[in-house]
């Protein structure tokens, strides 16, 4: 049986694994975003092609998705304490988490906003409507379903992620289970941190999947 002590950790461990995967999804998606976005817009066959910013940022963004999550949290410790002044804890685990984060959303956001039919941008376009507007009211709004989906699957990343994080002190489930299930040998605790992991993942990936289902024009009601 947990003690009450372990279980009392165990809580704290959940609330700081959400604490850091909210805020890290938040701020992750305010650079991901407009990085996404001009992914798009200055390709070759974009809708303000720029083809050198383009390849730059192609080639940050490659470097960024092939970095291993736990030698990146070594590598930024620096920013990490410039930033959060410390560098372990759950708020000081988002630094390296929204950086890990940015260049795998905004491939996400590419890979939806790619998705739009291009009918509907050359209507918008023929009708005067400016990059900007094209942008938000129109390539956004086509591309609701694509991007909520891929919120889906970005959270349950960042969740894999702030887990991984527990191994350097991080915080949250993954350091209980790096601290009570491999250096203090109790299966217990990490079989139960294991399952919270999951069943956290599953939940925010049924309710993701709900929501982009309701927004789907093409799902039959």
């Amino acid at each position: 049986m947990l003690s009450e002590k372990v279980i009392s950790e165990i809580l704290i461990g959940t609330v700081g694994t959400l604490y850091m995967t909210a805020f890290s999804t938040l701020f992750a998606y305010l650079f991901a975003l407009p990085l996404g976005i001009l992914l798009v817009i200055t390709k070759k066959d974009g809708l303000y092609p720029m083809v050198t910013l383009n390849r730059i940022l192609d080639v940050i963004v490659n470097i960024g998705r092939s970095i291993p999550f736990i030698i990146l949290v070594v590598l930024v410790i620096p920013i990490t304490k410039m930033i959060a002044g410390k560098s372990y804890g759950t708020t000081a685990t988002i630094v390296p988490l929204v950086i890990a984060a940015v260049p795998f959303i905004a491939r996400l956001i590419e890979s939806s906003l790619q998705e739009v039919d291009h009918g509907v941008i050359e209507a918008a376009q023929s009708m005067g409507a400016s990059l900007w507007t094209i942008i938000i009211k129109v390539m956004i709004p086509e591309a609701k379903t694509s991007l909520i989906v891929g919120a889906t699957i970005a959270v349950s990343t960042i969740i894999s992620y702030s887990a991984m994080a527990g191994a350097v002190g991080g915080g949250g489930l993954g350091d209980i289970a790096i601290r009570y299930g491999y250096h203090r040998y109790q299966t217990d605790v990490m079989l139960v941190t294991v399952v919270l992991l999951v069943l956290l993942v599953q939940l925010l990936q049924v309710v993701g999947m709900k929501i982009a289902n309701k927004t789907d024009k093409r799902v039959i009601k």
